[in-house]
């Protein structure tokens, strides 16, 4: 049986998106969708398969345990949150799951503060399901861990720093578990951290993370698509007082994240992610805006996070190396590099209800066509308001 035995194993941005719903907008209502980019076709019954892990997740707690060490690593969360989630518990209604012949369809709605939490635990079993459903054999555990060993040889030698960004769509727990006991083993400083919570402890690491698009999707919702950015920021400022410091920044292009990214929160923030279209013309964009405000770019950091493997890192580090600090987050390269055919899904935020029982549809602009996502006519209206071509 496929399921999750820790509340934990989630990213951190989860948590940390979780702390300011509840503060600021614990009314909020949201919906998210499944999408299925890479046009998988699941097995007969995978849906009852899905659902039985789902059900499973209403027996996840915190720990006393799991609550010391979460609270010890995030000074900066109010002792209050921690004892709200002590309390949390998953519920599966809010979850509907569906499948017609080999297509897979799944819904979750409800108070955002709790359906939040459903996105990385879903696709992670849905990855795994999907993986041990059809006994799609991978390859020994020992080559698993001598790949990853090898690309951190490999990685060494740029002097970087990455941190591991793949629960998601990992292969599964074993493999993702057995990946970051590499990395963690492994004699040099390249590796600093990881997203998933869980990991995070289990490894005495840090957990890394700030915020993911849909905290600026439904501030579009609510505030207008002009605002959205800079709002965002605001508010996450608000919240953490300093900490947290990494802004996303392609919820509604690049450019535009530019223009909204004032000087304030310029000097405030200690660096941007980067997430959609070319790294490189990422890069020089960033370092210009740093630049034009007055801020050395050598005091800030781009965190690149777009589906990163060793042949895309390292013309990134050579650029960037003398210019601007960097890092990397590395995802499905490291969590299912296994000798399978990776998957390609996402569950993303779709709607969410603002004011009284009013759904608005909220969207994503990438800069990366493929991953645009929300409503046709939204994003239509979207590209008009904020003059992207």
């Amino acid at each position: 049986m496929v399921k999750l035995n820790s509340i934990l194993d989630n990213d951190f941005y989860k948590f940390t998106m979780q702390y300011a719903v509840v503060k600021l907008f614990p009314k909020v209502k949201a919906k998210y969708q499944f999408i299925n980019r890479g046009n998988h076709k699941f097995p007969p019954g995978f849906d009852k398969l899905l659902q039985v892990a789902i059900d499973h997740m209403r027996e996840l707690k915190l720990t006393k345990e799991e609550k010391t060490f979460f609270a010890k690593t995030c000074p900066y969360i109010d002792p209050t949150y921690f004892d709200f989630l002590e309390g949390y518990r998953y519920d599966p209604n809010e979850v509907l799951i569906e499948q017609q012949g080999g297509d897979l369809t799944v819904s979750i709605e409800g108070f955002w503060y709790r359906s939040i939490m459903w996105e990385v635990p879903v696709l992670s079993l849905i990855s795994e399901l999907y993986y041990k459903s059809q006994n799609i054999t991978r390859i020994p555990n020992e080559e698993v861990c001598r790949i990853a060993d090898e690309k951190f040889n490999n990685y060494d030698q740029f002097h970087i720093t990455i941190a591991d960004f793949g629960t998601r769509r990992r292969h599964s727990y074993e493999v993702h578990d057995l990946v970051i006991n590499t990395l963690y083993k492994h004699p040099s400083n390249t590796f600093i951290g990881t997203s998933n919570v869980h990991f995070a402890m289990k490894y005495q690491t840090r957990p890394i993370g700030t915020h993911a698009h849909e905290w600026f999707m439904f501030h579009a919702a609510k505030y207008g698509y002009k605002m959205a950015n800079l709002l965002s920021l605001e508010h996450w400022s608000n919240v953490y007082r300093g900490d947290l410091g990494i802004a996303l920044s392609d919820t509604y292009t690049t450019d535009v994240f530019f223009e909204q990214f004032d000087k304030k929160l310029t000097k405030l923030f200690d660096g941007v992610r980067h997430d959609s279209g070319d790294p490189i013309e990422f890069a020089k964009k960033t370092i210009q805006h740093y630049q034009k405000n007055g801020v050395d770019p050598l005091s800030k950091t781009i965190i690149f996070s777009d589906g990163l493997d060793y042949e895309k890192v390292k013309p990134i580090a050579e650029f960037c190396h003398g210019r601007i600090g960097y890092s990397f987050g590395i995802g499905t390269d490291l969590t299912n590099d296994v000798g399978v055919k990776r998957m390609n899904i996402v569950l993303k935020m779709t709607e969410t209800q603002v004011e009284g029982n009013t759904w608005t549809p909220v969207i994503k602009l990438s800069d990366e066509p493929g991953k645009i996502t929300g409503d046709p006519e939204e994003i239509n209206f979207a590209r008009r308001f904020l003059r992207i071509s």
